[in-house]
């Protein structure tokens, strides 16, 4: 959803209905993740995916009736359905579906979950899409407080504290309880998609290669921040692609960042700087923070002494197998985009579990939880 809600609130605001489906659950091998949404515009205009092309011809005219009817509708798609050929997802997965209407009405706390999700702060929108009486109700959830039109007291609260679970652990689904929220039961399902604020990608050195970095960096969904100490080289013109460009020592900067609370289990750190006064002492720091990936560019006889240094600072053994270093993955890159290939390839394998083979000579899932 967080593709398409810029769009989505560009309509809505402007008067319109828009069809929107959401997938709200996957089996097996589902193309999507919940969450993934697909929007369906008055002109018949189409914004996002939701099977990364197998069901959009059904979803689309879904999304049309259902504007029409201003009933939603959850609808599974799989090859266990008698028209599994007719939509397309024969790639063994199954993908629960849930199209609505969306316009001022229905939905009027967006421009303020838009705020939020430009700003950089959690919230979750929590929808009923499975319910006797109370399809379509909506739930928006802060850490601190909520706002929706969900009627039952009883379900309100345990909605609301489950999702901010899903939100604190980063994650979107489909929540179930019984008609009036209780714990255990069915008859109330309700779709949690959650907008965390995105990871970061912190790119120190302001080098060729860090240009690449950034602009790959962003095109996954990471807010980069590129830095460096030098600010002839660290300018906003050189790295357009980034959310910020600092002028700073690095390790005092990413020092900064982990007192302030900026910076997670999933923030990304590429070490670019190819200089022992720059990237040891920010390897010092970066490897006790417990980040999500600490990754330094050099050649092996660079790493070698890069570790020498590291430990003469007092890094123990556990710290330095932290650092992924000669950075990325073994693809033979030579330019700095296919090395920018080549450590994003790093990061995504490390935090799906994918061992960086070719899948051609691999067996079993090709999608991994991680």
């Amino acid at each position: 959803m967080r593709d398409v809600l810029d769009e989505l609130a560009r309509r809505v605001e402007g008067g319109e209905a828009v069809g929107v489906g959401t997938v709200v659950a996957t089996f097996s091998s589902a193309p999507r993740p919940p969450g993934a949404a697909m929007l369906v515009g008055a002109d018949g205009a189409v914004v996002g995916s939701v099977s990364g092309g197998c069901v959009e011809g059904a979803v689309y005219e879904l999304a049309r009736e259902v504007v029409a009817s201003g009933r939603p509708v959850l609808q599974r798609y799989g090859v266990t359905d008698d028209d599994a050929f007719a939509v397309g997802l024969t790639c063994g997965g199954i993908i629960d579906v849930y199209v609505e209407a969306v316009d001022r009405a229905s939905f009027p706390q967006l421009p303020e979950v838009l705020a939020e999700v430009r700003a950089h702060r959690p919230v979750a929108v929590a929808t009923v899409v499975e319910h006797p009486r109370w399809v379509g109700r909506r739930l928006v959830v802060w850490p601190d407080r909520t706002a929706g039109d969900v009627p039952s007291a009883r379900a309100r609260a345990a909605i609301a504290d489950d999702a901010r679970g899903l939100l604190a652990a980063g994650r979107s689904g489909t929540l179930r309880y019984g008609p009036d929220g209780q714990r255990r039961g069915e008859g109330l399902a309700v779709f949690v998609n959650s907008f965390e604020p995105p990871p970061r990608l912190l790119v120190f050195g302001a080098i060729d290669f860090a240009a690449a970095v950034a602009r790959l960096g962003a095109f996954l969904g990471y807010r980069v921040t590129v830095c460096d100490a030098r600010p002839v080289f660290a300018t906003r013109s050189r790295f357009p692609d980034a959310a910020e460009v600092v002028v700073d020592w690095p390790h005092r900067y990413l020092r900064a960042q982990a007192d302030a609370g900026e910076v997670d289990g999933r923030t990304v750190v590429t070490v670019l700087t190819h200089d022992p006064k720059f990237d040891v002492p920010l390897l010092e720091v970066a490897l006790r923070l417990g980040l999500g990936y600490v990754g330094a560019m050099g050649s092996r006889r660079t790493h070698d002494d890069r570790v020498r240094r590291l430990r003469e600072a007092g890094l123990t053994g556990d710290e330095l197998a932290r650092l992924a270093s000669p950075i990325g993955l073994d693809l033979g890159a030579r330019t700095p985009e296919e090395t920018a290939v080549s450590i994003a390839a790093e990061i995504i394998a490390l935090r799906w579990g994918g061992g960086g083979e070719r899948l051609t000579r691999t067996d079993g899932a090709i999608h991994r939880d991680g």
